[in-house]
């Protein structure tokens, strides 16, 4: 069948024949593209029959050519179009029209409407199995484009959200509460309840959650009504609003399975349960609180499969990392992070980690909890319920010949003088604390009760960071900045300040309406030097303060979040709020 497709630019203009797809060999169409050697073709059947992988992640992994090679190879081969996704502005109510079980086990979408047909893009348009299919379940001609795998699957997590889901569970358990006593207690028991609405509903509204990148989700019972809010970067969003009297039942399944005390709702209480998401393990951290209303739950998610990343890729400005690496390689020392709850201090250490874990070196870690797997190091998660402390660990720790210790949070005067001991004593020592800015850590720590000269001696340096929304790249637009902004930024950019072209997002499904995708972080930078060691000792906290703001010139949060917004990675609010935070 023939067809015209309106792509909006993408694909072009030509025409394009699609009956059913003939099958065909990928690495035969590589090579005669002259985009695979036969060798590599050769090394690349070798080692799928070694693995079991796909072709075509074989060559993705080896490195031989990129997804969107392929995917527009297949399109040259086939005749049809091509469509990059992160483009292309995907229509719900038109993707549903195919179930997200068989989306997922097909890699396909329905992007368009045709009328006589639907136009599908593929991430294989050679599978005939698939091609017949999904011309069954959705009762209609298709017509295929290629996408990437990649992005097919970010556009179902996207797309294909269990609010409807959420929604008709919670009905269905509110009805059961009104009919019969359930026994909670056989739900957390070793019985296997997986069809009882309150595991059904839990089970989807982590999936969604997982889906969404959300990293907390809250459960908050109000006067009439229950809330279900996921936190997705750093803005909590309502999920589903639904009867108040499920919160109980929800409360004390999450109590039962991670082994709280469920006959206690006076007093709060944290605990932590592992669950499964297709196929990856998930770490919650859970706290319940006692409110007006009933147990409010808060549950921070930890995805255990998640890679660490690289400090290159964390985004500090190019000296600064230079800087950062410096100190790092050092022998001994203390380096300390610092910043709010969820401010990604732990992701910033632990690519520091990454750095200068070596075969020579043992590296240990105490942690409340462990939130990364890092190869070759030891991991040891407190536990003060058992009087495993941070303090505890640390001085067990210190006996156990390392080279490098993480600790995760200097709580306490105790903490503090034991990781700056081990610094002192030929150990580099990472941690974190919780400060505004990278000035006012050195005093904070003496605040603590920690002695000046020890400070002086131990601190290497402190790396303050904040989390800011980056602009969605799909719906960026030009903005015109309110006065109020334009007053903020004439304290930087003076008279050039509305010479400058700034950017916002508009909203689209790549992002749900927010007009940011993902956050990156804004760092500034405190190097200890002999100036700064000597005003450490002076009796004026202010003395200090005046000095190191003056080692550290321009490389402040502010001025970074500010640089962001030139080059329009972010928004003036989102750098607004950073400065706000800091002036705090």
């Amino acid at each position: 069948m023939a067809a015209t497709p309106s792509l909006g630019g993408i694909g072009g203009s030509r025409e394009y024949n699609m009956a059913r797809p003939e099958k065909i060999r990928l690495g035969e169409i590589l090579v005669r593209q002259q985009m695979l050697t036969e060798a590599q073709l050769m090394a690349a059947l070798d080692e799928q029959k070694r693995t079991g992988k796909k072709l075509g992640r074989v060559f993705i992994d080896s490195g031989y050519v990129k997804e969107d090679q392929i995917s527009e190879a297949l399109a040259r081969q086939l005749n049809i179009p091509f469509i990059n996704l992160k483009l292309y502005n995907l229509k719900p109510d038109l993707v549903h029209a195919l179930p997200e079980t068989q989306a997922r086990r097909f890699r396909a979408l329905v992007l368009e409407d045709r009328g006589s047909a639907y136009l599908v893009g593929m991430a294989d348009p050679t599978d005939l199995f698939a091609y017949d299919e999904l011309v069954r379940l959705l009762k209609r001609d298709i017509e295929l484009a290629v996408v990437n795998e990649g992005e097919l699957l970010q556009a179902v997590d996207r797309t294909y959200r269990r609010t409807g889901e959420i929604t008709d569970l919670a009905r269905v358990l509110e009805q059961e509460l009104g009919e019969v006593n359930l026994d909670f207690g056989a739900m957390g028991g070793e019985t296997t309840q997986e069809d009882a609405p309150v595991v059904k509903l839990l089970q989807t509204i982590f999936e969604d959650a997982v889906q969404v990148r959300a990293s907390d989700i809250h459960i908050e019972p109000q006067e009439t009504r229950l809330h279900v809010r996921f936190r997705i970067d750093g803005v909590l969003h309502l999920q589903t609003e639904t009867d108040l009297k499920i919160a109980t039942a929800l409360a004390l399944r999450l109590k039962l399975v991670s082994g709280l005390d469920i006959s206690e709702k006076r007093l709060p209480q944290d605990g932590r349960f592992n669950i499964k998401i297709r196929n990856q393990t998930v770490d919650v951290r859970i706290s319940t609180m006692p409110t007006q209303y009933g147990e409010s739950v808060v549950m921070r998610l930890l995805t255990q499969g998640g890679g660490v990343l690289e400090l290159e890729r964390l985004g500090m400005p190019p000296a600064m990392l230079a800087s950062f690496r410096q100190v790092i390689r050092r022998p001994h020392g203390l380096v300390v992070v610092t910043g709010p709850t969820g401010s990604g201090k732990t992701t910033t250490l632990y690519a520091a980690l990454s750095e200068v874990n070596s075969p020579e070196r043992k590296i240990i870690t105490v942690e409340d909890p462990v939130e990364y797997r890092l190869k070759g190091i030891n991991q040891v998660q407190v536990n003060e319920k058992i009087d495993l402390s941070f303090a505890r660990v640390l001085r067990s720790a210190l006996r156990q010949d390392p080279d490098v210790i993480l600790v995760g949070e200097m709580r306490d005067q105790e903490t503090a003088q034991i990781g700056m001991r081990a610094a002192m004593t030929g150990h580099l020592v990472f941690s974190t604390l919780h400060t505004n800015d990278a000035m006012s850590t050195p005093l904070r720590l003496v605040d603590m009760g920690v002695p000046r000269y020890m400070v002086a001696t131990s601190l290497q340096a402190v790396l303050a960071q904040r989390l800011v929304r980056v602009v969605c790249e799909n719906c960026s637009a030009p903005y015109t900045p309110q006065p109020h902004e334009i007053e903020w930024l004439r304290i930087d950019l003076a008279d050039k300040a509305e010479q400058h072209e700034y950017r916002y997002g508009r909203g689209c499904n790549h992002c749900n309406g927010t007009g940011f995708q993902g956050r990156r972080g804004v760092y500034e930078m405190l190097e200890m030097n002999t100036e700064l060691l000597d005003a450490i000792n002076h009796h004026d906290p202010a003395h200090f303060i005046k000095v190191a703001r003056k080692a550290m010139g321009n490389q402040t949060l502010r001025h970074h979040a500010m640089n962001l917004v030139l080059v329009g990675k972010t928004t003036i609010g989102e750098a607004m709020r950073i400065s706000n935070m800091v002036d705090e």
